[in-house]
């Protein structure tokens, strides 16, 4: 086990994420009036005002832009003679995805796939769908992605939040399937009553899809943030790593518990407390079970998922959350060439995989998990 300096201060209830941390010269005065002018003009950027901040000259050239999408606000960081081009397009990417995979939007390829039951796949969609469905049969179906007839029954995309009752779930658990899905090249049927909703994986298929962007615009530094969503490219025009802050679930909103160096690399964080209600003095949390119906009751508190491919990021992050912490470990053992993790228990445990220890920083002790034979 690595144990250093453990901090003294309680813990409670608060929201998993990740922060980024380390701007260049100049930008954390940057950084914090761009997060004022979102504070203060949020209603202008959810209905969809942008405005971008633009540094420097020539390599050292940088372009900063928000935006809300995928039902979150999203920042693009850019370095480069051409970043501002690399960070443009990048939003219109991410604006034309969302326009395809929306459950909110009744126009977009998902709703019409929903409202039929079947429907022809645009090529992103079926990329997609190709990989959901190879998640889906390696965590033995944790990962479903025709969950969303469960998510509407809890309220959870309208806010409408409701305890259902047994026979509800039971009733609605018998579409919750994706082995029922089928498709024939760029066809898709559902199964009868059947509903698929990307939201599980689709943010990190965007973020790939954004490194992939700035690439094209030969940027060799840069960095998305979704949420709970990090990639970045490359390192930090210094020359050193980006450092991408893990929020400590038991917490306060914002508190930070670790920091982890990361390059060419997507963090994916997923926790409890992201999204829940309470009622009768209970708490019913967004990650919800497959298997049962019922919100997520296994051990962990929050899942950082770390590797180079930003979509398995995003689907490994709820999937071991639903495992818990022993299956989430065993999961890792016979995985871990493709990812990492950083684990965090309900009772404050840090557990962190051997490939990211050194990486990892924080005034907890944790506990180093090593893959077989080591």
């Amino acid at each position: 086990m690595c144990f250093t300096k453990t901090s003294s201060r309680g813990r409670q209830k608060g929201k998993a994420g990740i922060q980024i941390f380390g701007w260049e010269d100049g930008e954390d005065e940057m950084d914090t009036r761009m997060r004022a002018k979102i504070a203060a003009m949020g209603l202008v950027v959810v209905m969809g005002g942008l405005f971008a901040a633009v540094y420097g000259t020539g390599k050292n050239r940088s372009c900063t832009r928000p935006i809300f999408a995928m039902d979150t606000f999203m920042t693009f960081t850019a370095y480069g003679r051409r970043c501002e081009d690399a960070v443009d397009a990048a939003v219109l990417e991410v604006q034309r995805l969302d326009a395809l995979w929306s459950t909110g939007d009744e126009s977009s390829e998902v709703s019409r796939i929903n409202g039929t039951g079947k429907g022809e796949l645009s090529k992103d969609t079926e990329k997609l769908l190709k990989r959901a469905k190879e998640i889906y049969q390696e965590t033995g179906g944790l990962f479903d992605f025709t969950i969303y007839p469960l998510m509407r029954l809890w309220g959870f995309p309208t806010q409408e939040y409701r305890v259902p009752s047994k026979a509800e779930l039971q009733e609605v658990l018998s579409l919750v399937d994706a082995s029922k899905v089928q498709q024939n090249g760029r066809e898709i049927i559902l199964g009868n009553g059947q509903e698929i909703d990307f939201g599980g994986i689709a943010k990190g298929y965007t973020s790939a899809r954004v490194m992939e962007i700035f690439q094209e615009y030969q940027i060799e530094s840069g960095m998305i943030s979704l949420g709970g969503n990090v990639q970045v490219l490359g390192k930090k025009p210094d020359g050193n790593r980006w450092q991408v802050g893990i929020q400590d679930p038991n917490g306060q909103t914002g508190e930070v518990l670790a920091v982890l160096e990361a390059e060419d690399c997507a963090v994916v964080t997923s926790g409890g407390y992201e999204r829940y209600f309470e009622e009768d003095g209970n708490t019913y949390i967004h990650i919800l079970d497959p298997r049962t119906g019922y919100p997520a009751d296994q051990d962990l508190a929050s899942v950082t998922i770390v590797s180079e491919d930003g979509t398995l990021a995003d689907a490994l992050s709820t999937s071991l959350y639903l495992m818990g912490s022993r299956n989430a470990e065993k999961y890792w053992q016979t995985h871990q060439d493709a990812f990492d993790m950083v684990l965090i228990t309900e009772e404050g445990t840090i557990q962190v995989t051997e490939g990211i220890c050194k990486d990892f920083h924080s005034e907890e002790p944790y506990e180093i998990l090593t893959g077989y034979g080591q």
